[in-house]
C-alpha cells in the first residue's frame, strides 16, 4: 500500500493543490462576505457624481483630478461613482448566501427522493424517474426566470426557484448511487440482521455516498452563483441598486466601451468563485472516496 493511501487525512488535504486552492477561494469569499462592513473601503450605495468612470489604480490611465482628502478607488468607480471594489465585497455577501442556502436545499430535496427511489425501487422508483424526467425537459435557466416571475423578486424567490430547478440533479445521481450500494454485501447483511431501511440509509449508504454529495453540493454552489447573476442580470433577483455581481454586469454592459473594467471586474469574480468551488469539491472527493485514489 502505497504512502499517500495510509497517510492520515489532514496531511492529504494539506498536500493536494485542489483542496489548498479551493479552500483558499471559499476562504475568501466566507471573508468578504461575514467582514464586508470592514473590508470595504466605502459605502458600496454612496454616489460620488464628480467621479463617474474613475479608472482603476493599476491601469495606469490618468484618474481625473479629486480633492487631496478623497478617497481612493482602488479598482475605480462606475457611472454613477460608486467605488468598485466596494461594490465586489458586497456582492460575494449576496453570492453566498445564494450559493449554501440554495445548493442545501436542492441537496435535502433530490439526495432524499434519490435515496426512496434507490433503495425502495418498484413504484416510487418509477413516479420519482419519471418526475425527474419530465422536470429536466424543462430549460434549466428559462426555469428559474419563469418561477422567479411568478413568485416575485428577492432574494428569498431567487433561492427557492435555484432549488426547485436543480434538485434533479441530485436526485439522479443520488438514486443511481444508493441502487450500487443496495446489491453489496454490507447492505444485505444489515438487513440480515433486522435493521430498519431508514437507518439503513443513513447509517451504512450515506457515509458512502458522501464524498460525490459533496462534489455535487460545491457543484451546485457554483451554478447558484452563475444562475443569480443571470437573474440578477436581467433585474429579477434583488432589490435595483445593491450590490451584487450580476447586477454590475448588467449595468457595465451599458459602458462596456468606456468603461471595460466595471464588466471584466465582476465577471473575474464570479469566475474564481465557480473555479474555487469546483477545484474544492473535486479535490475531497479525491481524499475522501478511497475508491477514486486507489
Amino acid at each position: 500500500m502505497s504512502r499517500r493511501a495510509v497517510a492520515p487525512l489532514g496531511a492529504r488535504l494539506v498536500r493536494s493543490p485542489r483542496v489548498l486552492f479551493g479552500g483558499l477561494v471559499c476562504l475568501l469569499l466566507v471573508a468578504a462576505a461575514l467582514l464586508a462592513p470592514w473590508l470595504a473601503p466605502m459605502d458600496p450605495l454612496e454616489q460620488d457624481l464628480l467621479s463617474p468612470f474613475e479608472p482603476p489604480a493599476w491601469s495606469g490611465a490618468a484618474a481625473p483630478p479629486s480633492p487631496d482628502d478623497a478617497p481612493r478607488h482602488w479598482l475605480g468607480t462606475d457611472n454613477l461613482g460608486r467605488d468598485v471594489l466596494s461594490r465586489l465585497i458586497y456582492g460575494a455577501r449576496t453570492a453566498l448566501i445564494v450559493a449554501v442556502t440554495a445548493a442545501l436545499l436542492a441537496a435535502l430535496a433530490g439526495s432524499t427522493l434519490g435515496a426512496l427511489a434507490g433503495y425502495a425501487g418498484g413504484r416510487a422508483d418509477t413516479v420519482i424517474g419519471r418526475l425527474v424526467d419530465v422536470w429536466m425537459s424543462f430549460p434549466p435557466v428559462l426555469l428559474a426566470i419563469v418561477l422567479v416571475s411568478v413568485i416575485g423578486t428577492g432574494l428569498v424567490s431567487v433561492i427557492v426557484a435555484i432549488a426547485i430547478v436543480d434538485w434533479t440533479r441530485f436526485c439522479r445521481v443520488v438514486r443511481a448511487e444508493t441502487r450500487a450500494q443496495r446489491a453489496l454485501d454490507y447492505v444485505t447483511s444489515a438487513r440480515m440482521l433486522g435493521l430498519s431501511a431508514p437507518r439503513i440509509l443513513l447509517t451504512e449508504v450515506l457515509p458512502n455516498v458522501t464524498p460525490l454529495l459533496i462534489t455535487l453540493l460545491t457543484l451546485e454552489m457554483g451554478i447558484a452563483i452563475v444562475v443569480e447573476a443571470m437573474l440578477s442580470f436581467v433585474g429579477l433577483s434583488v432589490a435595483s441598486g445593491a450590490s451584487t455581481w450580476g447586477g454590475m454586469l448588467g449595468e457595465g454592459r451599458l459602458y462596456v466601451n468606456q468603461a471595460p473594467w466595471l464588466m471584466v471586474l465582476p465577471m473575474a469574480a464570479m469566475m474564481l468563485a465557480v473555479l474555487g468551488l469546483n477545484a474544492l469539491g473535486d479535490g475531497l472527493r479525491r481524499e475522501l472516496d478511497p475508491v477514486v485514489r486507489r
